[in-house]
């Protein structure tokens, strides 16, 4: 991570018999080929598996893991991707 990078978010926690991780840097330039000044990783990992996951890494963009299926993210902001992550999670254990 670039030393330039601001932390704006970090939490790890248990939940539904897993280990949730949510990370949020602001960074000075985006990473390509996001458009925004955001860093991010989210991760829901019961029974070490990844079930749900949300990054945006470089050279793919936005994107999040449901399972095996990685798909496009259209990132809108900070606060709408906590909630599809939620979302995705809660929809994931139920």
């Amino acid at each position: 991570m670039n030393s330039k990078a601001t932390l704006l978010y970090r939490e790890k926690r248990s939940y539904a018999g897993g280990i949730i991780e949510m990370i949020i840097w602001q960074v000075p330039e985006p990473v390509p080929p996001s458009e925004h000044p955001y860093k991010y990783r989210f991760v829901f990992v019961p029974d070490n598996q990844r079930l749900v996951g949300y990054d945006n890494e470089r050279g793919k963009g936005d994107h999040k893991h449901i399972d095996d299926l990685e798909v496009r993210y259209q990132f809108v902001n900070e606060a709408q991707l906590l909630e599809d992550f939620w979302r995705d999670v809660q929809e994931a254990t139920k």
